[in-house]
This record gives C-alpha cells, sequence and structure tokens, in this order.
C-alpha cells in the first residue's frame, strides 16, 4: 500500500507533465502556483506564529513557575537554552537560517536562479520560534520571508518552472509571509517587489504576487481576525505647519539612528565571527546569556524597570503600543533606543535567527516620542502628542535601514489603520532614507550583509558578477572618429554617414582630444559660423575622469558611467591616457553581464558534475601560492592527478584578474586560487598545491558561496 503513495516531488512532476499535454494558458499557471504559494506560505506563518506563542508560554509561563525558588535566574537561563538549541539546528541543518533571513532570499534570487531548499523553510522556522519565543531579541518578518520564499522555490522546483518563473514564486512566499504575519497585504506585495525582486514591477510580477499576498492575508485573517497589528489609541494629524520642521528633524535623527544600528549589528556579527574559542553552535548560547545579563543590569542604571519580561526581549510590540499610546517617559524611551539596539545586536550578531524589521519599527517609535518630548519642552503648543512621532519615528528607522521608503510608508499605513499622518510619514521617510544611503555608502542592513560576501546586487542583479569581467573582453575596438581639422560641412555628411549622436575627435597626432555633437554642429550652424570652421572649434575637449581601461573591471566603468551620467566611456592606454584604443557602451556592459553568467554557470556546472553542488559536507576555499609552492609554474592538467576526487577549481584571482582555469592553465605566485572541495579532502588538496601541510588557507562558509 505505501508503494503507491505519491512523494509530493512525483506529484508535482506528473502535474507539470499534465499542464505541457493539456497547453493549459500560461495566465492560469500563473495564478494557481501564485495561490498554491500563498495558501502554503499563509498556513506556514499561522504555524510560525503558534510555535511562538507555545515557546515563550514555555520560556516566561511554565519555566518561572517551576523554578520560583531560583528567582530571576529564569532571565538569562531561557535565552542560554533557546541559543542553544538555535545554534544546534542552524549549524547541523541549515546554516542559511542563521541572521535574519531576507539577505539569503535576495541571494537565491538573484544569483542561484531562486534556489533555496526545502529543508531551509522547516529549520527557520524552529530556529527562528525557538530564538523569539526565548526572548531573542530579533522580529518575525525577515524568518516569515525566507520561510514563504522557500516554500514558493520548494513548490517552482518541484514543478521545474523556469528560473525567471522560480524567482516570481519566491516573491510570492515573501509577499505572502509578510501579509499573513502582519495582516498587510499591500506592503507584501510591494515589500516582495522593491526588496526581494529588486524594484521590479512588471504586470507578470504583480499580478503572481498580488494574488499569492492575498491568499496568504486571507488564511491569516481566519487564524488572527482582522485587526492592524498596532491599535492607536487616538486620532493623530498635523497641529501646525511648522512640525514639518520637526518632522525634517526627526526624519535626521532615524538615519544616524539606523545607520549605527546596521554599523553595530554586522559589527557584533564580526566580532563573533573572529572569536574562534567557542564552536560555532555555542555562540547564539552565548549571545543568549549576554542578553539576559543585559536584561538583568540595565534597571539598575535606568529608570526601565520589568516584571515578568523584559522590554527588550522578544519583538517588542507591547512596549511600541505604549509609545504610540504616549504611556512613557522621556528618559525611558531614550533608554530603551540604545539597550534594544545592544539587545538585538547581541541576538544576532552571536548566530542567533530572526528579523530586523521589528527591532527597526521598536527603535523607531522610542526616538519618536523621545524626540517629541525633548521638543514639546520648548516648543509646548506647536507639536502634536508623542505618539504621533512615535508612530513616523517607526516608518523612518526601518527606511533608514532598509532603504525601502515605499515599503515603509505603506507597511506603517497598514499596520495602524492610520491614514491621517501620510503627509509627514512621507517627508520623514524620504529625508531618512536620502541620508542613510550617503552614511552607508548606498547599502542596507539587507545588501550589506551580501556585499560583504562578495555579493553586491542592484535592482535584484549580482553586478559583482561583473569584476570578473575585464573592459578589453567586451569593448568596441572599432569606433567612428573625426580628425580635429574637419570642417563643419564635412561633420554633417559624418553624423548621417554613421547615424551616431556624438563622434570622438582625434587630433594631429591621432591622439584622443574630445567629442562632437549634433547639438554642437546645430548650434555652430544657427550662429551662422563659416563652413570653414573646424571641429576643434565646436567640439568639447574629453576630461579624462570619464575614461575606462582596458585592464580595469567592466564594474569600475559602469560605477564611472553612473557618476558622471554619461552611456559610453573611450578606452584609452592607462600609461597614455590621449591614445585611444576602443569604447565601452551600455550594450557592452549587458554583454559582459552575460559572459559573467555563462563562467558562473561553467563553474557549477563543474561541481554539479562531481556531485559537490548540494553537499552540506563541502565548501569554497582559498589557497594564495607563494614562492616556495608546488603548484607554482605548474599547469592545472599537470596538478589534476594530485588532487582529490571530489574537487573542483573554480577561479584564480591573479592581479585583480579573474581567470577560469582549463587544463592549460599556468599557476604562478601571487597567484589566489579558489575552489570547492569536501572537508575531508582539505588537507589532500592544500599538499597537491604546497608540496607540504598547509594552514594559511581561508574556508569560506558554503552556504553564502556555494554554487547550486
Amino acid at each position: 500500500m505505501l508503494d503507491n503513495l505519491e512523494t509530493p516531488r512525483s506529484f508535482a512532476a506528473r502535474l507539470g507533465s499534465f499542464v505541457e499535454r493539456r497547453q493549459i494558458p500560461e495566465e492560469f499557471v500563473l495564478v494557481g502556483t501564485a495561490l498554491a504559494v500563498g495558501l502554503a506560505t499563509g498556513i506556514g506563518a499561522v504555524v510560525f506564529r503558534y510555535l511562538i506563542s507555545g515557546i515563550g508560554w514555555i520560556g516566561y509561563d511554565w519555566i518561572p513557575r517551576v523554578t520560583a525558588n531560583w528567582g530571576l535566574t529564569y532571565i538569562v537561563l531561557v535565552p542560554a537554552v533557546g541559543g542553544l538549541l538555535v545554534g544546534l539546528l542552524v549549524y547541523f541543518f541549515a546554516p542559511e537560517a542563521k541572521g535574519h533571513g531576507v539577505p539569503e532570499v535576495m541571494e537565491a534570487v538573484a544569483i542561484r536562479g531562486g534556489r533555496i531548499r526545502p529543508v531551509v523553510a522547516v529549520v527557520k522556522s524552529l530556529a527562528s520560534s525557538i530564538c523569539i519565543g526565548s526572548g531573542g531579541s530579533v522580529g518575525r518578518e525577515g524568518p516569515i520571508v525566507q520561510i514563504g520564499s522557500a516554500i514558493g522555490s520548494t513548490i517552482g522546483q518541484w514543478l521545474k518552472v523556469s528560473e525567471d518563473r522560480l524567482g516570481s514564486l519566491v516573491a510570492c512566499g515573501a509577499a505572502g509571509g509578510i501579509a499573513a504575519t502582519f495582516n498587510a497585504p499591500i506592503a507584501g506585495v510591494v515589500f516582495a517587489l522593491e526588496i526581494i525582486l529588486g524594484g521590479r514591477f512588471g504586470i507578470r510580477y504583480f499580478s503572481s504576487v498580488v494574488v499569492s499576498a492575498v491568499s496568504a492575508s486571507v488564511v491569516g485573517r481566519i487564524a488572527f481576525g482582522d485587526a492592524p497589528a498596532f491599535s492607536i489609541p487616538f486620532e493623530y494629524g498635523i497641529r501646525s505647519l511648522w512640525e514639518f520642521l520637526f518632522y525634517a528633524v526627526l526624519g535626521v535623527l532615524a538615519a544616524i539612528v539606523g545607520t549605527i544600528f546596521v554599523r553595530t549589528l554586522y559589527g557584533a556579527e564580526d566580532l563573533f565571527d573572529r572569536w574562534n574559542t567557542p564552536p560555532e553552535w555555542l555562540k547564539p548560547a552565548i549571545g543568549g546569556v549576554l542578553l539576559g545579563v543585559l536584561a538583568l543590569t540595565y534597571p539598575l542604571v535606568t529608570p526601565v524597570n520589568w516584571t515578568r519580561t523584559p522590554q527588550v526581549f522578544n519583538v517588542g510590540y507591547e512596549v511600541i503600543e505604549s509609545a504610540l499610546a504616549s504611556e512613557l517617559t522621556f528618559v525611558v524611551l531614550a533608554a530603551l533606543v540604545v539597550l534594544k539596539l545592544i539587545a538585538t545586536s547581541l541576538t544576532l550578531g552571536s548566530g542567533g535567527s530572526g528579523g530586523v524589521f521589528a527591532p527597526a519599527l521598536f527603535m523607531g517609535a522610542m526616538l519618536g516620542g523621545a524626540f517629541e518630548m525633548g521638543a514639546s519642552r520648548f516648543f509646548p503648543d506647536l507639536l502634536a502628542p508623542a505618539g504621533a512621532y512615535a508612530l513616523v519615528g517607526m516608518a523612518a528607522v526601518f527606511a533608514a535601514c532598509a532603504h525601502a521608503p515605499i515599503s515603509a510608508v505603506l507597511i506603517l499605513f497598514e499596520l495602524t489603520g492610520d491614514y491621517r499622518i501620510i503627509l509627514p510619514l512621507m517627508l520623514t521617510v524620504v529625508i531618512a532614507t536620502l541620508l542613510s544611503q550617503r552614511m552607508l555608502g548606498g547599502e542596507s542592513i539587507y545588501t550589506l550583509k551580501l556585499t560583504r560576501r562578495g555579493v553586491r546586487l542592484h535592482r535584484g542583479r549580482d553586478v559583482n558578477l561583473l569584476r570578473g569581467v575585464r573592459v578589453h573582453e567586451v569593448m568596441a575596438g572599432t569606433i567612428e572618429t573625426v580628425p580635429s581639422t574637419m570642417e563643419i560641412s564635412e561633420l554633417s555628411e559624418s553624423f548621417v554617414r554613421t547615424h551616431r549622436r556624438g563622434l570622438l575627435v582625434l587630433d594631429d597626432d591621432g591622439q584622443l582630444w574630445g567629442i562632437v555633437t549634433v547639438g554642437d554642429l546645430d548650434r555652430a550652424l544657427d550662429d551662422e559660423l563659416p563652413r570653414s570652421t573646424t571641429v576643434g572649434e565646436i567640439g568639447t575637449t574629453w576630461p579624462l575622469l570619464k575614461v575606462a581601461y582596458p585592464r580595469e573591471t567592466i564594474d569600475d566603468a559602469l560605477v564611472r558611467m553612473g557618476t558622471h551620467g554619461v552611456g559610453r566611456l573611450p578606452v584609452v592606454d592607462q600609461h597614455n591616457p590621449q591614445r585611444l584604443l576602443g569604447l565601452i557602451r551600455r550594450e557592452d556592459i549587458m554583454r559582459a553581464y552575460d559572459i559573467a553568467l555563462t563562467r558562473r554557470a561553467e563553474i557549477e556546472n563543474r561541481a554539479e558534475r562531481i556531485g559537490l553542488a548540494h553537499d552540506d559536507s563541502a565548501g569554497f576555499i582559498e589557497v594564495l601560492l607563494t614562492p616556495d609552492d608546488a603548484a607554482v609554474d605548474k599547469t592545472v592538467l599537470t596538478l589534476a592527478e594530485g588532487l582529490p576526487k571530489d574537487c573542483v577549481l573554480v577561479s584564480i584571482n591573479r592581479n585583480e584578474r579573474v581567470i577560469i582555469p582549463h587544463g592549460n592553465t599556468l599557476l604562478r605566485i601571487g597567484d589566489r586560487i579558489t575552489a570547492f572541495v569536501s572537508h575531508q579532502d582539505t588537507e589532500e588538496f592544500c599538499r597537491s598545491m604546497r608540496g607540504r601541510k598547509a594552514n594559511n588557507i581561508r574556508r569560506q562558509r558554503r552556504p553564502q558561496s556555494a554554487p547550486r
């Protein structure tokens, strides 16, 4: 009987085959898969929230009664035990579940075609519910986004859909998670499109994401009702037009707090990563101990007191509602901004699992309330109640961290159901976003995590792929130029012949002089200049800052094009900037991206062929060749016999140039070799490269870097 039961994968395969045979319209498939992802994600969100409630009851109701004779020991014990369980789950089953989850989803969409391992949904649910329920200072949104995305990815992989469609299903899961958890379907849609898909608002993406968000929201409302996440006790509005100045100042403060939060969070992560004494799985427990100690000590130095559960534990929505109701004092609000920042950094920096959305809202509410109370002492008749500023501060700090102003405005609107303060909300959010982008160098709390791994996303694409392609590989070597001595009567014919609106100009020695455009010619004709006027008299000399060099990466050229607002760059000799070698244009950038994707696919296919792609016991390592190493001056083919069986030479970084190794590639001193190898074969690989046992290698974490 058991032999007749179908697995979900085989059922999905039969379903996909049925759809293909029946030639069901694509629109029905689009809606059907989005609906399935939304319903599954909604159910997952309900289970996730009940898990958090159950673990919270065990940690802060049952355990305090059992350990009543131990006093407040449970405040340290519960987070420590929770951290230990989280560490074991993450380390041994799904390292991708570590942290706040959204960057992993963005990375999966950008560079892995939307592929997420199915086990991530289960492990993330357990790890995050334990972390939050045991007191971890994190939120629910990051985990449910990753859970929903993993569900969408799993369904898409079972149905064998295209990578573009798979990425769309991942976004459907993210939108459904936000919608079901916070009863915010509109915000879920915008969050998925703005953050997960990098701003791709096309009708195909929008339609499927909306279907998923609505269906997940219906499931959430059946389980939790139709009330907004926060209840607003008063009607907040604008008391005076002067308030817009105060909201602008609040936007500046929110940008500062958001930037400090991002820097502190990743600083704590670096600190724990560099701490090699305890094993990785034990670090979240240490973070839990430190969190408990913080909770026990801060009432001794601040007026912030707690009864059963410290204010900085869990998601903290009850404390946020107190701030919205203007029930907290200035000192308490200001203290909680700092305490929540420290608590969240300890939880996530040590390896906990949970989101950063709720902590950002928490700090924003405390900041906004404290700002109003401080300003109202000097301007008592101008400002609205502190709750209004707390409400706006929530969105502003989140926007400063995530650089998602549209999501921030809509999320706060749906979480509160209050439209009356939308104008100052939008102003404050935009100011906070713009300033924090400047302070963080264009990175958000999500993208910075990926950038630190070597993945740079722009509109959902991994632009760091372009660091592996050089300008000389894609530049146009044959370009149309005109001499500076050409008369404008001939120039007109050149524009007609080449169909260009601008032509590079060379001087008498054939060196790059500048550029002349159709606009320059039109102005010369309008001014009735003589037909013998030369190009050198109407053209513009080319600034040396707006050039590219053949050996630099396409990524560098792309940044320079964006900085100067130009669509093309002359390629010149680095030692002689007047010597024109070619031209790099926007279409060349796109061709470079295709080349980079092809190279990455080649690397991934190598790993697939030897069965390492889905092997959790394998990972990336880097070896820097020194003059004494045995691999120097040998070809890859020569070394192949001594390499482990389960090993792939991925790339060679030589003088900032990325080389895909082949059999005749000669290894040189200073080459930084990246290999994908089983953990048990690491020593053998090092011996083959060094000719001896070597310790100066760097192992990268597989979940962040491994091929699909």
